[in-house]
């Protein structure tokens, strides 16, 4: 039985175009800089987990790390992106029909770039349920606000039922297990994590990471604390 590939959704850090919830009391320039440390330490994280295929779905330029795959992203709204993910990189010898959500051999674990407190342990249980033959359909991993952080497919065609779910919501989570269920699936949630949008986020999400990781140096040195920002 093969490993599940692992896809990151990821936008390239751009000023102006990552992290703009960050701003104020970021600069376009510092919340690019936030964004770039959160992508590479998702990146090292992933690499050092148990998967088959890497692959780096992308919006924009920014390069996959050597021994990945790079795809771009496809779509407009990001439920479109989203789904399109699973659609571009199911493997071509997996001809199974979307009824069929028992198979293995395309299970795929989709994350973003926002959780940079990951780890490989974390991924590694999220494969191993996939990867097991009694295990569940599917994984999701809730989002303290409301949004999911990660959701593996055994069968990566029910990403389909992603196009109908408002992102970016205090109900996307909710709605996308209710979705999932609809389709028959058994699913199991993985652990909460904290999503990176505020700088009262990066300051949690960074106490979470060691202290030495890129997203933790970088938000000492670009994100002002709330006592800074109230002087």
């Amino acid at each position: 039985m093969s490993a599940p590939q692992v896809l990151v959704l990821a936008k390239t850090p751009e000023p102006g175009r990552v992290k703009t919830r960050l701003c104020p009391p970021c600069t376009p320039e510092q919340a690019a800089r936030i964004a770039a440390a959160a992508l590479a330490d998702t990146l090292d994280t992933v690499a050092t987990a148990t998967a088959g295929a890497r692959i780096l779905v992308v919006d924009g330029d920014h390069p996959a790390p050597a021994g990945w795959e790079r795809l771009a992203q496809r779509g407009g709204p990001l439920a479109d992106r989203l789904a399109n993910a699973f659609a571009d990189t199911r493997p071509v010898a997996d001809t199974r029909p979307v009824a069929d959500h028992r198979g293995t051999a395309a299970a795929t674990l989709l994350i973003g770039m926002d959780t940079p407190q990951l780890t490989a342990a974390h991924l590694d249980a999220a494969m191993g349920l996939l990867g097991t033959a009694d295990g569940p359909d599917a994984v999701l991993g809730p989002a303290d606000d409301g949004g999911w952080w990660a959701l593996g497919l055994r069968q990566p065609g029910h990403a389909e039922a992603l196009r109908a779910i408002p992102t970016s919501t205090a109900h996307t989570g909710r709605l996308t297990l209710a979705a999932l269920r609809r389709r028959g699936l058994r699913v199991h949630l993985l652990p909460r994590l904290r999503d990176v949008d505020t700088a009262a986020d990066a300051h949690a999400v960074a106490a979470l990471c060691p202290p030495d990781s890129r997203f933790a140096l970088a938000v000492a040195v670009d994100v002002p604390s709330a006592a800074a920002v109230g002087r």
